[in-house]
């Protein structure tokens, strides 16, 4: 599932929770990454169509979604159900769609953004957006080869 082609920006990223997801957006040059306010996780029609809706109003060119491995890197249930949501949406939209590991970002998001100053009541309104945050900027700065999503395959 590896492709090698150049991602080209900006970038959203997906965090998909059960009942919300988690959205950031990139610039176009790739370098910084910016938390948006979280999607309400319903059914895929209204998901799809909340993604277009960013998709169109950033100029999005790339999705990544954040890939819930277990701490020992192997997949899960939820992996499983991020991968069929991905390819799903790679079917759906004509941006390319990649997976991103996102192992730990729900805690480190806590983290930066206590870092950030906020208030114990602020944070829990915030952390999907910065997971989110954090799964982008994990995507921009990987040197690792990146995971395409490919429309044409199954899961």
């Amino acid at each position: 599932m590896a492709q090698d082609e150049q991602v080209i920006g900006p970038v959203l990223a997906l965090d998909l929770g059960e009942k919300l997801v988690g959205v950031a957006i990139s610039d176009e040059r790739l370098v910084t990454a910016r938390r948006l306010p979280p999607l309400k996780r319903s059914n895929w029609k209204k998901l799809l169509q909340d993604v277009r809706n960013l998709l169109e109003r950033f100029d999005a060119q790339t999705v990544v979604v954040g890939l819930p491995l277990r701490m020992d890197g192997t997949e899960g249930d939820a992996a499983e159900n991020v991968r069929r949501v991905a390819l799903n949406l790679a079917r759906s939209v004509p941006q390319r769609v990649y997976l991103q590991d996102e192992r730990l970002t729900s805690l480190a998001a806590i983290e930066n953004l206590k870092a950030e100053g906020l208030k114990a009541d602020e944070i829990p309104s915030l952390i999907d957006g910065e997971a989110a945050a954090l799964i982008l900027r994990d995507f921009l700065d990987s040197s690792q080869e990146r995971l395409w999503v490919d429309p044409t395959k199954g899961k």
